[in-house]
């Protein structure tokens, strides 16, 4: 008899070509869910991702889709549909961040964020959920400490996962009855492919992190991932429209 605790189920992760979206595929297929790996544009990261998760002996295929655009989102859930039938858990990983100060703000930056991180991930919720079993399904938001939290040069970025935190508590009360729940889940500062891209690593903001978060480090993603199984599996069937902050204690 098995012991995985998402044998026979179905999850769809956007945004799972690096970084956390890549280990939270990787971390379900572990526990026996059948995985769809979402990216936007990097097609052959998320073939490796596919390709690790199978060599592992789990179960991916690989789906295209820009979260910003409704033709997308709805293609990608089609073609879910199609393979699958179902599905039973949607992590709404995918996600932009671009630090600007204020005087540089416009309004493609302010869209840029938004269409993505808020307007994508509810697209995708809502194609989701019309593809939930009878018995309901799992929603995880992958949210940051920055919803609640004062970061210089982030007051979109923040504005968005402030948005999220207000997503994942309405839905919540919205979707319950139908046995859906929808957790949303708050990284600290995590060590991924962004976060060296965005200059972060190494910089006097990671030492300062560092310095004030009481396990002494920043996050990996695999932090991240094995919360994720905690949220998806029935381990936590009683719980439904909270933000988990997951920061190693450190308090912005």
């Amino acid at each position: 008899m098995s012991t995985k605790k998402l044998e026979g189920k179905v999850a769809v992760v956007t945004g799972a070509s690096k970084g956390i979206g890549a280990s939270i595929a990787k971390h379900l297929a572990a526990e026996g869910a059948a995985v769809v790996v979402n990216y936007a544009s990097s097609r052959d990261a998320a073939e490796k991702v596919a390709a690790e998760i199978a060599a592992a002996g789990g179960k991916a295929v690989t789906i295209h889709g820009d979260l910003s655009k409704q033709e997308d989102v709805s293609r990608l859930f089609a073609e879910v549909k199609q393979q699958f039938g179902n599905v039973d858990i949607l992590v709404n990983n995918a996600g932009i961040y671009q630090f600007a100060q204020l005087e540089q703000i416009d309004a493609a930056h302010f869209h840029r964020h938004f269409d993505v991180n808020v307007l994508g991930l509810l697209l995708a919720t809502q194609e989701a959920v019309a593809l939930f079993p009878e018995r309901g399904g799992n929603v995880i938001n992958i949210s940051s400490v920055v919803s609640t939290g004062a970061f210089p040069g982030a007051s979109v970025y923040s504005a968005t996962k402030g948005a999220v935190d207000a997503i994942t508590r309405s839905l919540a009360a919205e979707l319950g009855s139908r046995g859906i729940r929808v957790n949303s889940i708050n990284p600290g500062m995590v060590e991924t492919e962004g976060f060296h891209a965005a200059g972060v690593g190494g910089s006097d903001l990671q030492r300062q992190v560092e310095a004030t978060t009481p396990l002494g480090r920043i996050g990996q993603p695999q932090d991240i991932a094995s919360a994720v199984v905690f949220f998806a599996s029935d381990d936590s069937s009683w719980i439904t429209g909270q933000t988990f902050q997951i920061s190693g204690g450190y308090r912005s």
